[in-house]
């Protein structure tokens, strides 16, 4: 069986501000992105996380000069202090193979520690060893590429190959895809259709990562498998906004900074 993510299932993880919030119950998000080949991923990771509705967001990586030019509310820096963040988001941007030493050694400590973790792209190979709860947001080939490692082989369907991963790790498996799965173990897999075309452009898995994240600081104690599964539905959203392929429309190119900037419009429509 499984089942098919709605807008209402989404709505229940979007909440309007509280009035006795702060920049600390509305969720920290701290990421460990980007690199000097690839600024842009940090950058579209951490706007993605304000305007997906963070209340604040941390910074860590080879990126922080390009992080703040864009976006100066974030506060960048290797000491996070006792500003302890309600998820992590690591490796958009980077590649393992050029990964030095004392950068793995922050990411296994990340991954060693008990709050939850997105993990993208170049920090895949690091998650069999994790003990946090993990979210991992593959796209089909590093999906493959990790089936490889973890020693699982064969083909299947995109649910069967996500589902058998998830249960491998202990972790959630977020398959991206124009049919998004998102798999957990022993749980009913979850799909997230009606996602644009337009959305296959470069750096929009950073935006969702970023709003990965985001979600999962904000819903500490709801699981991992159906916040992602959320977050998947609000970055859709976001791209069918952007792209003006809403109510039938066939619309028009974006790129991923796009889809990032039309994330409170995304929001607002859970909330109304």
């Amino acid at each position: 069986m499984l089942r098919e993510w709605t807008r209402s299932d989404a709505a229940a993880f979007a909440r309007a501000p509280r009035p006795d919030d702060d920049k600390y119950s509305r969720g920290v998000v701290a990421l460990h992105t980007g690199s000097a080949e690839y600024p842009g991923a940090a950058v579209l990771g951490v706007e993605a996380a304000w305007r997906a509705g963070a209340g604040y967001v941390r910074y860590l990586g080879g990126a922080a000069s390009a992080v703040l030019a864009r976006r100066p509310e974030t506060v960048a820096g290797p000491d996070i202090g006792r500003t302890r963040p309600g998820a992590w988001v690591i490796g958009s941007g980077t590649d393992a193979a050029a990964r030095t030493p004392a950068e793995t050694a922050v990411l296994r400590d990340i991954l060693a520690g008990t709050v939850p973790v997105v993990v993208d792209a170049g920090a895949l190979d690091l998650a069999a060893e994790a003990d946090a709860p993990l979210v991992l947001t593959p796209h089909a080939g590093e999906l493959a590429r990790l089936r490889q490692t973890l020693g699982l082989t064969g083909d299947g369907e995109a649910v069967d190959l996500a589902a058998e991963t998830a249960e491998r790790l202990r972790a959630t498996v977020l398959l991206k895809g124009a049919r998004t799965v998102v798999a957990a173990p022993g749980e009913e897999p979850i799909i997230v259709s009606h996602v644009p075309s337009w959305l296959a452009t470069a750096g929009t898995g950073d935006v969702l990562a970023g709003v990965v994240g985001t979600l999962v600081a904000a819903n500490p104690d709801r699981p991992l498998a159906q916040t992602a599964a959320s977050a998947v539905w609000v970055h859709a959203r976001a791209a069918a906004i952007a792209s003006g392929a809403v109510d039938g429309a066939v619309g028009h190119p974006i790129v991923a900074l796009d889809v990032a900037e039309a994330l409170p419009s995304a929001v607002a429509e859970l909330l109304a």
